[in-house]
């Protein structure tokens, strides 16, 4: 296909305008990023969001890959001296690199086989001779007895090696090898044995007489079946009607009664067994890991975004607290600005008398410093440490709540390279408590400090290929980073480098530059910065934001390229730029904007609607931080214990994940509940996605309660008309 084919099949597939599609193209290809395409191009691509334009870039590279491919089979195929019309018409029309691969697979080159043997050895006339199928022809064996020579000691070795020759010919057929992967997609089972001893088996047992039609298994099914063949706990095979299967390839060769019908009937057996099923057998199952680990990526992906665009506590004063047994507790206090204030480590879970001095110290640390909050890290021994907590706050009467914090990826973040560059005094261990205290007073920047497999939302994300979730990963984050935007003068070079335009060096420029020169008044004064040209400016400028800079705009997300539309809707209602500094002047002009003036606007001053719209928006809400708009997480008093809880009680919690099969809800207990995708809600949805996210509140009523294998069911659809429990 042409480039313009190639964007006329993209727009079909998107249902969007061909010009879209080139333009966002145009765009990419000038290296614009995603969210600045987004977020300040809506004009030239008619309104295209993220979701679009990350599609129509995977799908014309893929378009292209595909493209390449068969200009490069044509190629191979016409130096053979075999291209047709036919062969040209039958790859124009495929869509898939895998049918563009079969209609080339007679022509690519082999490695030696049975049948290349059997052709060096001037057998390819014989099998040519069993194909014919002439009625009146000779007995098989009579027929091969004249190609019998050094390299075919007997007639019967010629037939075999004729028949060799066959089933190669007929593995080869693209269009049996099409319906026979369709009809395998529909009907194939995968099926499961144990192949260790059940006592070895672990969560694997379950999957020891399993059985399952491969189009209905869902995503984590799938991945967990791989983890146990590649642990050798499973034994995986594809079942399918091969008798059928071998008749209809037999049937393909066969055309009425000869001498030689057994031969080609052998032949296809041979070529349906030894050939084909195992080719497709290996494709389906790689083709099930890849549509399974693409499931879990995105699941991952959008777990990672709820979990980003978690609301901050930016005005309190914190206390980290990183559980632990014998070590201790490891404790720090950070202000308002996350820096470190005090830390120490204490043994909440030792003897009475230290015990008794930890709550002492740490009575103290809260009252002296005013810690508002106190953040729990969910890992060992952290419901002990709740105990702790709740009791302190308690007997003294504290003005502080506790929260328990999710603390995967802290071990990590705190031995990494960026911890020790940005605590150089603190021991390993406290650096971990700092960040448990900082996720929580900022979790979008500080969850960028850790590697996004680490943090621990999603399902199997260390069974998928790597690359790939990485990638998605990734782009997760630099699309949440950019839709918030940074504080330009209190950023970490760690969350700079995920705005649009900027690199780790870049970042770690401009962090140089606010440190020589001290805090950044304007947008404008980036360009000062070393190796930030005016291409990076255009792209990263809109993300970043100034508080009380020179120019309000700069802490809103209006383009500096917009600065002068800007002013003249401020001038349309009356009043002028400086006026946004005036806390009055400024509430008067919100009142006055009204979201339905855009049009009208728009052409008044010659602009486009989108651009004004989100002028608009920015000039209701300046320095708005989008994440203020969800619910704040929970906050506790008290801890619960397991003999509180009965089959009936509603609990409110936190959705800790959510995995293909339901969604995890932390509701105060060691032990988190599991609402299966069964219990959700009434109406029909596609996936637990549908229903929640990560970091959602919800109430749930406690529907089973298995104390011994420490579980517990919980039911989102069944809340209504029941008691409200402890929680």
């Amino acid at each position: 296909m042409t480039e313009e084919q190639i964007i006329r099949y993209i727009a079909e597939n998107l249902k969007i305008r061909p010009k879209q599609v080139q333009a966002a193209l145009d765009l990419l290809q000038t290296s614009n990023t995603i969210p600045f395409i987004a977020r300040y191009r809506k004009e030239a691509t008619g309104g295209l969001d993220e979701v679009q334009l990350r599609d129509i870039q995977e799908r014309f590279e893929y378009e292209q890959m595909l493209s390449a491919r068969k200009e490069a089979i044509e190629q191979s195929v016409r130096e053979q001296g075999l291209w047709t019309d036919e062969l040209a018409a039958a790859l124009a029309k495929t869509t898939r690199l895998q049918e563009a691969e079969d209609i080339y697979l007679p022509y690519r080159p082999k490695k030696r086989t049975k049948a290349s043997i059997a052709r060096d050895a001037g057998l390819e006339p014989l099998a040519d001779l069993f194909t014919a199928q002439d009625g009146r022809g000779e007995n098989p064996e009579t027929a091969a007895a004249a190609y019998v020579n050094d390299d075919v000691p007997t007639a019967p070795d010629a037939v075999r090696g004729a028949a060799c020759i066959i089933a190669e010919r007929l593995s080869e057929s693209a269009g049996y090898r099409k319906s026979l992967r369709e009809k395998l997609w529909q009907s194939a089972v995968l099926e499961c044995t144990l192949a260790a001893d059940e006592k070895e088996s672990g969560p694997f047992l379950t999957y020891g007489d399993f059985k399952e039609r491969i189009a209905t298994l869902p995503s984590h099914r799938i991945l967990a079946v791989n983890r146990g063949e590649a642990q050798k706990i499973l034994k995986v095979t594809l079942r399918a009607d091969h008798d059928m299967y071998i008749h209809m390839l037999a049937n393909t060769i066969v055309t009425g009664p000869s001498p030689y019908e057994q031969i080609l009937t052998d032949a296809a057996a041979d070529s349906y067994k030894r050939l084909i099923f195992p080719q497709l057998e290996r494709e389906i199952r790689n083709d099930l890991t890849a549509k399974a680990e693409k499931q879990a990526i995105s699941v991952f992906s959008e777990n990672l975004r709820s979990l980003l665009l978690q609301p901050p506590f930016p005005k309190h004063v914190i206390l980290g607290l990183d559980p632990g047994y014998r070590t201790g507790c490891k404790a720090a206090v950070i202000d308002t600005t996350g820096a470190v204030l005090a830390y120490g480590t204490y043994h909440l879970t030792g003897s009475a008398r230290q015990k008794e001095e930890a709550a002492k110290v740490i009575t103290n640390l809260i009252r002296k410093y005013g810690v508002t909050l106190i953040s729990i890290g969910n890992g060992t021994a952290s419901y002990e440490t709740e105990q702790f907590t709740a009791a302190l706050i308690a007997d003294n009467k504290l003005k502080c709540s506790y929260i328990i914090a999710n603390e995967s990826g802290a071990s990590v973040y705190s031995a990494s390279d960026l911890a020790r560059e940005e605590l150089p005094d603190l021991d390993v261990t406290i650096r971990g408590a700092v960040s448990i205290a900082r996720r929580i007073q900022d979790p979008l920047a500080e969850s960028v400090k850790i590697d996004p497999k680490s943090i621990g939302v999603g399902q199997y994300q260390h069974d998928v290929n790597q690359k790939n979730l990485s990638a998605a990963l990734d782009s997760v984050i630099e699309s949440v980073v950019n839709r918030v935007g940074v504080d330009l003068n209190t950023a970490s070079p760690a969350l700079l480098q995920h705005i649009a335009g900027l690199s780790a060096a870049t970042a770690g420029n401009i962090v140089a530059y606010r440190n020589d020169n001290g805090p950044f008044h304007s947008r404008e004064e980036l360009r000062a910065v070393n190796r930030l040209g005016p291409a990076t400016y255009t792209q990263c400028a809109g993300f970043l934001r100034i508080k009380d800079g020179t120019n309000p705009l700069d802490n809103t997300a209006v383009h500096p390229e917009s600065y002068s539309l800007a002013e003249k809707i401020i001038a349309a209602y009356g009043f002028k730029l400086k006026d946004m500094k005036i806390k009055s002047k400024l509430e008067e002009l919100r009142g006055k904007l009204q979201m339905n003036a855009a049009p009208k606007l728009a052409k008044a001053l010659s602009a486009g609607e989108p651009t004004i719209r989100d002028i608009l928006e920015e000039l209701r809400k300046p320095g708005r931080d989008i994440r203020d708009d969800m619910p704040q997480p929970l906050t506790r008093k008290k801890p619960l214990s397991l003999d509180e809880l009965q089959v009936g009680t509603i609990v409110k919690g936190t959705v800790q994940n959510v995995v293909d099969f339901g969604a995890f809800v932390d509701f105060g207990l060691k032990t988190t509940g599991l609402v299966h995708r069964s219990e959700l809600c009434s109406h029909p949805f596609g996936h637990p996605l549908d229903v929640v996210h990560v970091g959602e509140i919800v109430e749930a009523v406690i529907i089973s309660v298995d104390a011994k294998r420490n579980r517990i069911g919980l039911s989102l659809k069944q809340v209504k008309n029941k008691t409200p429990g402890p929680a």
